[in-house]
């Protein structure tokens, strides 16, 4: 597939590179993505709940009274679950919420993302640019010439660009990552997506192994 080619202004460059139908034009697999983004959100989870159980409650472990002759139920511990300040039964452990998925699974996953934001005409290609300096200013202009300043969007670069990254980092809508820095999350939950001419080819060679 043809795509046009904008500069940093918004503007058309009167050139059009070729998109990979094998990464680009594939028919999206909703259940790898499903999986993939699962796996994405799991991994954020740090798994360090925790409540202290019998055992661990700080308490006296006499017995609080006699076994038989209260008319009510025994009890051996104040630690016991049923009194108040007594353990938690089977509470939360710490514990890792990570599963593996394999590379061909993540690999289509994220085919099927970049698949589905160009059906729905929701990805950009603008060529090379550089700042000379930091600038958020000169960030939202660019962001403003594509009509992106108020969307979430997420820039891929070919090669780490210092100065893009940092001109950005004030943006809550707007992330800019490397084609190695990119997730299946990543690229949907963006409204748009721009690719930097330089990261084509990093993608395509990833994502056609």
């Amino acid at each position: 597939m043809e795509v046009k080619v904008l500069d940093i202004n918004g503007k058309e460059t009167g050139r059009t590179v070729t998109l990979s139908d094998a990464v680009f034009a594939i028919e999206p697999n909703k259940h790898a993505v499903y999986l993939d983004v699962k796996q994405y959100l799991a991994n954020q989870r740090q798994g360090t709940h925790k409540a202290k159980e019998r055992a661990e409650v700080t308490g006296s472990t006499r017995k609080i009274k006699k076994q038989k002759g209260t008319g009510t139920a025994r009890a051996g511990s104040i630690k016991n679950p049923l009194f108040k300040g007594g353990g938690t039964i089977f509470g939360p452990r710490p514990r890792s919420y990570s599963f593996k998925l394999n590379k061909n699974l993540k690999r289509l996953a994220r085919k099927s993302a970049f698949a589905l934001k160009a059906k729905e005409s929701n990805l950009v290609v603008v060529e090379n640019f550089e700042f000379e300096a930091p600038s958020t200013k000169n960030f939202i202009n660019f962001l403003t010439a594509l009509g992106l300043e108020n969307k979430k969007s997420l820039i891929v670069l070919g090669d780490t660009n210092k100065n893009v990254y940092l001109s950005s980092r004030n943006l809550k809508t707007t992330s800019v990552v490397t084609t190695s820095e990119l997730s299946t999350y990543a690229i949907l939950h963006a409204n748009s997506l721009v690719l930097l001419e330089g990261s084509l080819e990093g993608i395509e060679e990833n994502l056609s192994k």
